[in-house]
């Protein structure tokens, strides 16, 4: 499209063939489709259902046999056509007819599909008439968007819903001075719509195999803050895009289209990062951004295909309460940390002889920590407020007497972010040995990281893989057998200290190699623990983990088994090595009943994050008989 077409649509936009101007937010609107119709393919109007842009509007995806296409949208409202979901063109002409009646008003097609209409016009070079649209109008208004930000929460193990991170877009309005409040912002979010009384297992199982549906919603931002910066201990990371006014305009008309409409919600890849990538594209046709998505769309790797499509234009670093909270213990020293854990404790007297001994800096910053630990120990664990609101104003009095002493130092921002560690897809080659018997094992992971990976980027302790298959070929008889499919495997071992007693915890289900005693068989296993982890120093923990295991097989003599059991170590995470060493013991006491028991070593030499050295050495007792495993080889991250 030459300057003088594109300037001739300009000025089409902007004055109606009755010579009304148009409201500027629809000008803007229609002027987005002209710019955006040059990066999308050339096609004739017959094609026109066929149009990247109208497919991306319809959220229309090839199917997976066959030639044709089919919406991801599962609301019948979404669509005008009766075989709207499966045919772009009936879609289309639907729309291309109801968007030419006459008439306005909100129910009308030009008001509940605004994106449609505009782009539509703008490719078959129809009248630009001005339609009143009050709903629509008021609530553009009422979001008053100059620019979006993409915002990820970090991962957070102890729920379902966000293991892998989560993603939604704030809508930033103008920024006339650095005082404008951005906490009053509004937010586009998309979210599995589950029952209040659903329980983490059943939200887990049915978010899995898409037993709900999602909505995109519009939420105020301090609220999000409030659920993810507050509560649920996770950092937020801001991506401001460089979306120009006209796109933003687009984004939030197709958002206007896809409001309240549900979508089939699936935790690994039609979820809140994916949709949010389906907006991107809407705004901006030519990114394609959902191309990106194969099997999966993980919230830290969407961040990265935003950020690598040149899309971002500034980040920005915000610490959740947690953080913030534990930085300004961890900058107290060890004697102080204790002394201020005594007073919100009640041991300790706010203005005792402790803390008269010391100095008036030292003093403040005591004060300093041990307020801020109160006070979110008081809002985020529920701490009594009889207990916690007459010391905290104790604090607050005594911090106050303090004139010249200087403040804690801010939080500082991590050197790495999460969209910069290691990709989450990983391939493992490796050669080793099992009681004489070489093989050679193959390893294909999806996602996500376990605690031996690099941990630049990740929470250090968290382990969560899904979908992992490691296959083994024995050099001795050319057979190829599959060791293991992991369904999913979680593990979150947070250390403990005298301000935080989280729970160290782990639970996985899949199919493994199993000994019966005769055989090795491929067995369906449940596996859980739960136990306490105990930092040593910065980079190193103990945990100790009572664990318990289920496997059902045919092969094994009551059809079952299960075993309590203990698993103890040590684990070393930096960002050259990560080393995992330890005892596990367990006693099947089902079927086989006997004991089984196990010393492990396993590290992983990292180069950069593209790659790691592994190499692991597993002495087991079983069945009476010593056998040895090792193993070693390469990991690839993609």
């Amino acid at each position: 499209m030459d300057g003088a077409i594109l300037h001739s649509i300009a000025i089409r936009t902007l004055i109606s063939p009755m010579g009304n101007i148009l409201r500027p937010r629809q000008a803007a609107l229609w002027l987005a489709c002209s710019l955006s119709a040059q990066a999308a393919f050339a096609v004739t109007p017959d094609e026109l259902h066929q149009h990247p842009v109208w497919l991306t509007l319809g959220h229309y995806q090839p199917d997976r046999f066959g030639a044709g296409y089919t919406s991801q949208a599962d609301d019948s409202s979404f669509f005008l056509s009766e075989n709207g979901k499966t045919s772009p063109r009936e879609e289309l002409e639907a729309t291309l007819a109801a968007i030419q009646e006459p008439g306005e008003g909100n129910n009308h097609a030009r008001c509940r599909f605004p994106a449609r209409d505009a782009w539509l016009r703008e490719q078959l070079d129809l009248p630009a008439d001005p339609v009143v649209c009050p709903a629509y109008d008021e609530w553009a208004a009422e979001l008053n968007t100059e620019k979006v930000t993409l915002v990820f929460a970090a991962s957070y193990l102890n729920s379902p819903s966000s293991m892998f991170g989560h993603t939604f877009l704030r809508l930033d309005p103008p920024q006339e001075d650095e005082e404008a409040d951005l906490l009053l912002a509004n937010t586009i979010s998309y979210a599995a719509d589950a029952a209040e009384h659903d329980s983490e297992l059943l939200f887990a199982y049915r978010g899995i195999f898409g037993g709900y549906p999602g909505i995109t919603s519009i939420r105020p931002y301090y609220e999000m803050i409030r659920l993810y910066n507050d509560i649920e201990h996770r950092d937020l990371w801001e991506y401001t895009l460089n979306l120009t006014q006209p796109e933003v305009d687009t984004m939030l008309a197709h958002t206007w289209e896809i409001q309240d409409k549900n979508f089939d919600y699936y935790f690994f890849d039609e979820n809140c990062a994916y949709r949010l990538l389906a907006l991107i594209d809407a705004a901006r046709p030519g990114t394609n951004l959902l191309g990106e998505v194969s099997t999966h769309a993980i919230p830290s790797d969407t961040v990265r295909w935003v950020r690598d499509a040149d899309l971002v234009e500034s980040i920005h670093y915000r610490p959740s309460a947690a953080t913030a909270v534990s930085h300004s213990l961890d900058t107290l020293p060890r004697d102080h940390q204790t002394l201020a854990a005594a007073i919100a404790n009640g041991y300790v007297q706010v203005n005792g002889p402790e803390m008269q001994q010391l100095s008036t800096q030292e003093r403040a910053w005591v004060l300093d920590a041990t307020y801020d630990y109160v006070r979110y120990q008081s809002e985020a664990r529920g701490w009594p407020r009889e207990f916690s609101a007459p010391l905290s104003h104790q604090l607050l009095i005594s911090r106050s007497q303090i004139d010249d002493a200087q403040e804690i130092p801010p939080v500082p921002e991590p050197l790495v972010r999460d969209d910069q560690g290691h990709d989450t897809f990983r391939v493992s080659l490796g050669s080793g040995q099992l009681d004489h018997a070489e093989f050679t094992q193959l390893t294909l992971r999806p996602a996500y990281h376990d605690v031996l990976d690099p941990p630049e980027g990740y929470r250090s302790g968290a382990q969560l893989q899904f979908l992992r298959l490691d296959a083994r070929l024995y050099h001795d008889n050319d057979e190829l057998q599959v060791e293991q499919i992991v369904g999913v495997e979680i593990r979150s071992l947070s250390p403990r200290n005298q301000f935080f007693s989280p729970i160290s915890w782990q639970v996985g289900f899949g199919g493994r190699r199993t000994d019966t005693g005769t055989q090795r068989v491929l067995t369906p296993y449940l596996e859980g623990g739960a136990g306490g982890s105990w930092s040593l120093n910065y980079n190193t923990q103990a945990f100790a983990v009572a664990t318990a295991d289920l496997e059902i097989d045919d092969d094994i003599r009551r059809g079952y088994d299960f075993a309590p059991g203990a698993d103890l170590g040590l684990l070393h995470q930096n960002n050259r090595f990560s080393l995992l060493a330890g005892a596990k013991t367990k006693a099947w006491i089902i079927s086989s009943q006997h004991r089984q028991d196990q010393l492990y070593v396993k590290g992983n030499l990292h180069i950069g994050r593209e790659f790691s050295l592994f190499a692991e050495f597993t002495r087991e007792d079983h069945f009476n008989r010593y056998q040895s495993i090792w193993q070693a080889g390469i990991h690839a991250y993609f």
